[in-house]
């Protein structure tokens, strides 16, 4: 079971970062990245612009308070609608990813490294 579940999440994470999109893998990345640090550090720095922070912020710690607006803002910098899905799926992936590992290391009662 745990070895399907690791597989599953593998394939996930493989397809949220590495296929083709408007961003660009490595900015999906730095995405996944930057939204597991969040939980312990919103104030954490990130190179990502600015208008790709405050969404990414807001996604990965206040969902429920998402608006037009927020996504607005990103198609006033020049992302297209199929950009601000994936920074979406990206950040929301990458928290609770971040989140189910979180959970896990403490069941198994380690330490779980972000």
């Amino acid at each position: 079971m745990a070895d399907q579940l690791q597989t599953q999440l593998k394939q996930l994470s493989e397809a949220v970062l590495m296929s083709t999109g408007d961003t660009t893998p490595e900015v999906r990345s730095k995405i996944v990245a930057w939204a597991a640090r969040l939980d312990a550090a919103p104030d954490a720095c990130s190179d990502l612009p600015e208008t790709v922070r405050n969404y990414v912020k807001n996604v990965v710690l206040y969902a429920y308070k998402a608006t037009d607006a927020d996504v607005q803002q990103l198609k006033d910098a020049g992302y297209s609608e199929d950009a601000i899905f994936e920074i979406t799926v990206t950040a929301a992936v990458g928290a609770g990813l971040h989140r189910l590992n979180t959970g896990l290391a403490l069941l198994r009662g380690t330490p779980h490294a972000s």
